[in-house]
């Protein structure tokens, strides 16, 4: 898909943690929260050990393949169908580990994302809540290409919208009411650029 020496392309941050000062939400930004040697491994580990699938979603009055491709991981004791639900790799775990710690959170699932190149995207959307509970917690971790993270808010139409570049071994979270008050989307790029990888840790219910 990609040599594995591209990766010395990849930019990491430079701004450390930012807490953003948003109505209605709290998020934050971790630049490098894993270094470049260990964003390396997970990417190349990642990349080449998981079993992606493309996926079909609804689209106003047709079915249509999705830009991406995923795959979900979780602990065994949750129930979901067997053909769409792989369980937790101990690397998996340890960024999950790694996630907990920094949050003080607990997350038994995953939802990993390979943009394969910059025509891969997310449209505007919400996380959906039923599996999740009305305001999820999401631990969003990238490792690969930078792309850029989109948050928009539902109702007000005053509040501007906000870029978040999301680099190589950067941590992402989006707690409290953000799920509720804002939308989010990682859009199309023209460029040509290498794949990213994004997981979303989150807590379902069984």
């Amino acid at each position: 898909m990609t040599l594995f020496n591209d990766i010395d392309l990849f930019m990491a941050g430079t701004t450390g943690k930012t807490e953003f000062d948003l109505p209605d939400a709290d998020v934050m930004l971790i630049d490098n929260f894993f270094n470049k040697e260990e964003s390396d491994y997970y990417y190349q580990t990642l990349l080449e050990k998981t079993t992606w699938r493309e996926y079909e979603m609804p689209m106003y009055d047709k079915v249509v393949t999705a830009p991406r491709m995923i795959s979900w991981h979780q602990d065994e004791d949750i129930s979901a169908s067997a053909n769409q639900t792989n369980p937790l790799t101990d690397d998996l775990k340890s960024v999950r580990n790694r996630v907990e710690a920094e949050t003080r959170l607990q997350f038994n699932a995953v939802l990993l994302n390979l943009y394969r190149s910059g025509q891969d995207s997310v449209a505007w959307h919400s996380d959906k809540t039923n599996k999740s509970g009305l305001d999820p917690q999401i631990a969003s971790v990238t490792f690969g290409e930078t792309r850029l993270f989109r948050l928009r808010h539902k109702f007000r139409k005053d509040v501007p919208m906000v870029e978040i570049p999301l680099h190589h071994g950067s941590f992402l979270l989006m707690a409290g009411s953000t799920n509720s008050y804002w939308e989010h989307q990682v859009p199309k790029t023209a460029k040509a650029i290498l794949p990213r990888i994004n997981l979303t840790f989150r807590q379902v219910k069984s």
